[in-house]
């Protein structure tokens, strides 16, 4: 099972990037699919998350009306797409699959994590 993200690079403030994750090895649709970011001294956070199969997406407050989580059932794909970035966006972005047991989710599968940098 792999998840591959890419997509992070160099961007101005103000900019767009849109990452990637390519997901192989299972199915994944009874999976939600989040982004996480970790910036550099702080705590690992929630981004963005949406059930494979579909339905809503919830944001963490400070991306809300900026990015958008999305996929591509076709290509075995969710994307992140971020807008009007900031430079408090910098960070390690990292796609993952988790699975609700309890009511809670747990992530079952990382990716590697693509690092984006907002210059300001």
């Amino acid at each position: 099972v792999q998840l591959q993200a890419s997509g992070g690079g160099l961007v101005q403030a103000g900019g767009s990037l849109r990452l990637s994750c390519a997901a192989s090895g299972r199915t994944f649709s009874n999976y939600a699919m989040a982004w996480l970011r970790q910036a550099p001294g702080k705590e690992r956070e929630f981004v963005a998350r949406m059930r494979w199969s579909g339905g809503s997406t919830y944001y963490a407050d400070s991306v809300k009306g900026r990015f958008t989580i999305s996929r591509d059932n076709a290509k075995n794909t969710v994307y992140l797409q971020m807008t009007s970035l900031k430079p408090e966006d910098t960070a390690v972005y990292y796609c993952a699959a988790g699975y609700y047991r309890g009511g809670f989710l747990d992530y079952d599968y990382w990716g590697q994590g693509t690092l984006v940098t907002v210059s300001s």
